[in-house]
């Protein structure tokens, strides 16, 4: 077989001759889009100078360094985050990316803040889980104000759109989670309700749309108080058995935060698993298995893949344009039991 040339490159590439010549030059006048169509087509084609190609794309590939903070490490969804983002930092596209991820285990809004500064001093961009606090706050408009970007992901810090957000729109999630109820619940009842921490604004937002739906479309259900678990199992499983002691016609228990775990042992050791509606957020193996013996109804969950590739794309993005938003609302998945 003949050995393909520059042209044969140029025509399957869709650039110029010239265009060719400059990528095999390493001239600067290149665009990286361009290096990496003719690196795809030069090893689709079998190139014989493919080598040559692939170093000069790895040579004018940007390096960054990203840090994220995430919840505490113990929490599976977390465990899943993390893989996930380093998955999508090592495939990116539009540069070289070195993923500093750290957990916290203190929640503190001054550890929090603390963290995010220490990180923020050799990083080129950050992105962090956080519940809202002035503390937290000043921080962040800190870094931001050195022209480093920062990414909210999960859970939204600014309302204002001066922080870039990576997650769900949890006003949606909220009233999905009350259409679940109200359909699924065969006569209206009581729900309860069990939030981590109303300063995490996801949490604050998917209660306000749950409410709105209630009283849009289903005004015959009574909605408990919501009870705090502070992202705590153990508080969760305390709370979960007072619900359970307090209101022995609980129709629904709504798990709009962390400590799920906690509150699906309450439910199996009250034997209620599968005598009630329970919803709650992202399929990991304790939700997984809590569908399947029927202790849960429906799960709403973040694509974590999209949500990870969206997050490392967004500040690639940012570091070349530090001042624009990459605001990404990803669409979120549901599970019951016979969708797994």
């Amino acid at each position: 077989m003949r050995r393909p040339t520059i042209p044969d490159l140029a025509k399957a590439s869709g650039v110029s001759v010239a265009t060719i010549n400059r990528v095999l030059s390493s001239a600067p006048n290149v665009r990286l889009a361009t290096r990496e169509r003719v690196q795809r087509a030069a090893e689709e084609i079998g190139f014989y100078g493919l080598g040559s190609i692939q170093a000069r794309v790895a040579a004018a590939r940007p390096r960054l360094r990203f840090g994220v903070l995430l919840l505490q490490p113990h929490r599976p969804f977390y465990k899943i985050v993390a893989s996930e983002l380093e998955q999508a930092a090592a495939s990116a596209a539009g540069a070289d990316v070195d993923l500093r991820l750290e957990f916290l285990e203190d929640l503190s809004p001054h550890n929090v803040a603390f963290r995010a500064l220490e990180l923020a001093r050799d990083c080129s961009a950050i992105c962090l889980t956080s519940a809202v606090h002035p503390v937290v706050t000043e921080a962040l408009e800190q870094i931001q104000a050195k022209g480093i970007p920062v990414f909210a992901l999960i859970s939204q810090i600014s309302v204002t759109g001066q922080m870039s957000y990576i997650g769900l729109d949890n006003w949606k999630v909220g009233r999905t989670s009350a259409w679940a109820f109200a359909n699924i619940c065969k006569t209206p009842g009581k729900i309860g309700i069990l939030m981590g921490n109303p300063r995490y604004r996801n949490q604050e937002m998917n209660e306000a749309g749950f409410r709105s739906y209630f009283r849009e479309y289903a005004p015959d259900f009574t909605l408990l108080e919501p009870i705090s678990t502070f992202e705590s199992a153990a508080v969760a499983e305390e709370m979960t058995e007072r619900l359970l002691a307090d209101h022995h016609d609980l129709a629904g228990l709504y798990i709009s935060g962390g400590g799920i775990r906690g509150a699906l042992a309450a439910l199996r050791a009250g034997g209620k698993a599968g005598s009630m509606v329970v919803v709650g957020y992202d399929l990991t193996d304790v939700t997984r298995d809590a569908l399947l013996d029927g202790t849960m109804t429906m799960v709403i969950s973040h694509p974590l893949a999209r949500l990870a590739r969206d997050a490392i794309d967004g500040m690639i993005r940012a570091c070349a344009n530090p001042f624009s938003n990459q605001t990404s609302i990803v669409p979120f998945e549901i599970y019951t039991r016979e969708n797994l």
